[in-house]
């Protein structure tokens, strides 16, 4: 049992895994490839199971492998998750964060937290993916996913962050052009900028002082990314739904102006989601506290604009 045990196995074996080849792993973990083709035969003669095949060039896992693989690392980010919390108090945050967010607010919010984190933990280093599609944290290796809007049903687990307003914006040009006293019910007969990334792409529901108003929008262009929406909308092509923290500065300085400013549209959350672990690791936790820090200072900013 206590062989079976062994951590540091499953870290050679993991490594080769991700590697693919006992030299690769062997340069990463700083040892002789000879340590870890012998650590690797020691584990196979324990499980009593091949893990994977040796050629000239590659090792290639073997059914058995690939599902110890998969157990094996959810092992390894539970026993770090463990060692984060107990030294809380005493360590402080190194090594790699992994996360990912939205590109919008990855690159309007989160890449300032990055650089308050990493002045703050000099030894830490950060990989980050900012894009809209939703990453599977476990299957990536990612420590830490960021979500805007609406959570989906997931094993994951996660911390509300803060909450963001969708606003309607147009350029001026489009505005100006737009029938006097126009509202939400008129919304079908005007031009929209589509985003396939928000929840609602085609129909909204707008809310004044109790009346209700659920509109089909009319996209004569849907963009697959936020940034190209937010472009097409700048260029004067049709309104566009954004979340606050998307064109705040562009309302600021008169880029675009906010159209139906009296109806409300429904909010969102901004959530950090964890992978299923039981503890979370100190480099994890830092990073949260100064986004949470960051939305509840974003938060008072808006409340007073």
């Amino acid at each position: 049992m206590a062989d079976l045990l062994n951590l540091n196995r499953l870290v050679y074996f993991t490594t080769v895994m991700e590697t693919g080849s006992f030299t690769s792993a062997a340069d990463r973990l700083g040892v002789a490839k000879a340590v870890v083709s012998h650590q690797i035969g020691k584990l196979e003669e324990e499980l009593g199971a091949t893990l994977m095949r040796r050629t000239t060039r590659r090792v290639a896992p073997t059914e058995e492998g690939r599902l110890f693989y998969d157990r094996a690392m959810i092992i390894l980010r539970e026993a770090e998750a463990a060692y984060g919390e107990i030294s809380r108090a005493a360590v402080e945050p190194a090594g790699m964060l992994r996360l990912t967010a939205p590109l919008d607010y990855g690159t309007k919010v989160v890449a300032r937290v990055i650089a308050a984190y990493l002045r703050t933990y000099p030894h830490m280093r950060v990989e980050v993916i900012f894009d809209d599609a939703v990453s599977n944290l476990v299957d990536e290796q990612i420590d830490l996913g960021i979500r805007v809007g609406w959570l989906a049903d997931s094993s994951n687990q996660a911390r509300r962050l803060g909450t963001i307003r969708q606003i309607v914006v147009a350029s001026p040009a489009f505005a100006a052009n737009l029938p006097q006293g126009v509202s939400p019910r008129q919304a079908r007969s005007l031009a929209w900028v589509g985003n396939a990334q928000l929840r609602c792409v085609g129909q909204w529901l707008f809310s004044r002082d109790g009346d209700k108003v659920l509109t089909e929008l009319n996209p004569v262009i849907t963009c697959d990314k936020s940034p190209a929406a937010h472009a097409c909308v700048l260029a004067g092509i049709g309104l566009g739904v954004f979340p606050d923290y998307s064109v705040s500065d562009d309302i600021a300085e008169g880029r675009l102006v906010p159209v139906f400013a009296d109806w409300a549209l429904p909010t969102g959350g901004i959530h950090a989601v964890f992978p299923p672990a039981r503890f979370r690791p100190a480099k994890v936790r830092a990073f949260v506290d100064l986004l949470a820090a960051a939305e509840r200072k974003r938060s008072r900013g808006s409340a007073v604009a």
